[in-house]
């Protein structure tokens, strides 16, 4: 028996306490205590409109809680039906004690945007939504969020284009403008405290694709900000991801500052869009994400490859409904393949010796627009046993337009698996 790991893998679908995907994109994470709340975007498979904003738990940033939903869809407004809800991020304000929630609120054409805030006391509770943040007494506009909050408790907004607004001492209102237009055509702003500096990172904007996403640093908030470049290997895509977060984590060699990235997946995000942890250090000055770590361990910091029986399985079609059934004997497996610009989307789902199912079947993407061998598909943990894998093409070309027309997403409909790995 291969024993238990508790690694972040990256790019897979993760599964909950229920065995169901962690559905919580473009997000956040907050420490209290011991556990680690991850608060995201509730997906569906099927459009994308406000579902609701979800919450999970977790001692080790690998084995996730579902909570609730901590903010469902409203009976109308802002965040009713017929609506958009994304990037929301959660603050802890020192001032009051109450857990405030913020978040883009949009149509469905992305022509009506409000940044909004709701507010709870607890941290895992059902959030009231207040309504639009105001600056100057007037809503603010915009669209791709960031927060962050600094050590003496201040909390910062910082918006798309690289806006940055220090909020009111109750975190329900912008009371000045710290920055402006840092970053003209950037979106999904974040920011790590590292060595002393502010590091503020962006994506470029291409709809659900990935891009090289760069970063600027400053000795403040308020600046002066100095353009740094790319923090991730060139040519990678940011690791085929979009920023969206960075996190101080512990570990037995001291803290690291955790790069959290989305690898959207349109249109099935619920279960194909995945995520994206990896470390991010300071090195002669400059931020830098070295290189992508496919698998590791919070505990120590450290690179940790899934350890077990490994099978042949060089399955490689794009023919729609072709499939391959990989049995096994263990309590885990995972895949191994082939992501690329002409990927596609494949059905995996996993049944007992008896037929009937162990993991239900979900969309898993072999899209990536940099090409990457690595971990496709990573199984819950279950009872050991006898059981078969089936990986079936779709014939689904992952593609979508941006509300001006241009193209985006894979040219093929290719699904590649080229090993298992048993536990």
């Amino acid at each position: 028996m291969v024993e238990r790991q508790s690694l972040i893998i990256s790019g897979v679908p993760w599964f909950d306490d229920r065995g169901r995907t962690v559905n919580a994109h473009g997000g956040c994470i907050v420490q209290e205590g011991d556990w680690y709340y991850l608060f995201g975007e509730y997906k569906t498979d099927e459009e994308n409109k406000f579902a609701g904003f979800s919450c999970y738990a977790s001692l080790d940033l690998v084995h996730w809680q579902f909570r609730r939903i901590v903010l469902p869809q409203q009976s109308d407004g802002l965040m009713g039906p017929g609506r958009i809800g994304e990037r929301v991020k959660v603050m802890r304000c020192p001032a009051t004690g109450q857990y405030v929630m913020y978040m883009h609120s949009d149509d469905l054409g992305y022509y009506d945007p409000h940044i909004c805030y709701a507010v709870c006391d607890a941290i895992d509770g059902e959030y009231q939504f207040q309504g639009p943040l105001l600056f100057d007494g007037e809503p603010i506009r915009r669209w791709d969020l960031g927060v962050f909050q600094d050590d003496d408790g201040t909390g910062y907004l910082l918006v798309h284009e690289g806006d940055i607004y220090r909020l009111a001492n109750d975190y329900c209102s912008a009371e000045q403008r710290v920055g402006e237009g840092i970053a003209l055509g950037g979106e999904a702003p974040a920011v790590a405290k590292l060595d002393g500096r502010y590091w503020l990172l962006f994506s470029g904007k291409t709809s659900w694709d990935c891009n090289e996403n760069y970063c600027l640093s400053a000795p403040s908030m308020s600046g002066p900000w100095t353009y740094q470049g790319l923090f991730a290997p060139e040519g990678t895509q940011t690791c085929n991801s979009q920023t969206l977060y960075a996190l101080p984590v512990t570990t037995e060699h001291g803290m690291v500052s955790m790069f959290m990235g989305d690898r959207w997946s349109f249109p099935h995000q619920a279960s194909a869009a995945t995520y994206v942890w990896q470390q991010l250090i300071v090195r002669d000055g400059r931020l830098r994400l070295d290189r992508y770590v496919p698998s590791w361990n919070p505990g120590t910091g450290e690179a940790e490859p899934l350890r077990g029986r490994s099978i042949d399985v060089g399955f490689h079609s794009y023919v729609a409904g072709e499939s391959v059934k990989i049995p096994f004997y263990g309590s885990r497996v995972a895949l191994i393949g082939r992501a690329d610009p002409w990927g596609s989307y494949a059905r995996i789902g996993i049944r007992r010796a008896d037929g009937s199912t162990a993991v239900e079947d979900i969309f898993v993407s072999f899209y990536a627009k940099s090409p990457d061998e690595s971990y496709r598909y990573v199984s819950p943990e279950l009872p050991e046993g006898d059981y078969m894998v089936t990986v079936t093409v779709t014939g689904e070309v992952p593609q979508w337009t941006d509300k001006s027309g241009q193209r985006f997403g894979s040219v093929g409909s290719v699904v590649d698996v080229r090993n298992a790995i048993v536990q």
